[in-house]
């Protein structure tokens, strides 16, 4: 019956979304909450093995690469959630993220470039874990 869809139906029903511009899912939602919270665990987790390891340097650099590689998630997932929306393709400027970081660790040298790219690549297992885990 129709009057009796549950929320999730109507949520996902392309009609009832097209009609309603900026209404996400509630899973979409909670996926990408799902995925920004492990990614801060594995963060968490490589910041104080290469504390352990490898020093502070390596520490710091793991550490700030990893938040721009939140940030760079946090746009691609807001150019998703607008797909379909208000534009019909996903935009670049996430691109600068990653360049940024390239150039602010080769001006800084407390950072080093080898543990910012790996903190920035984070994400990435996070995305692999969440996916295998899917029902």
């Amino acid at each position: 019956m129709i009057g009796n869809r549950s929320s999730h139906e109507t949520l996902l029903d392309s009609d009832s979304v097209a009609s309603k511009p900026g209404v996400q899912s509630d899973e979409y939602v909670e996926l990408q909450f799902r995925i920004y919270k492990l990614t801060l665990l594995l963060t968490l987790f490589a910041v104080g093995i290469a504390g352990f390891f490898w020093g502070t340097q390596a520490c710091v650099s793991l550490l700030i690469g990893s938040l721009s590689g939140v940030f760079y998630l946090r746009l691609l997932a807001r150019g998703i959630g607008k797909l379909g929306t208000t534009t019909k393709k996903v935009g670049k400027i996430q691109l600068i993220v990653p360049v940024l970081l390239v150039v602010a660790v080769s001006k800084m040298p407390q950072l080093d470039l080898l543990p910012a790219l790996l903190g920035f690549l984070l994400y990435k297992p996070a995305l692999i874990i969440q996916f295998l885990s899917m029902p």
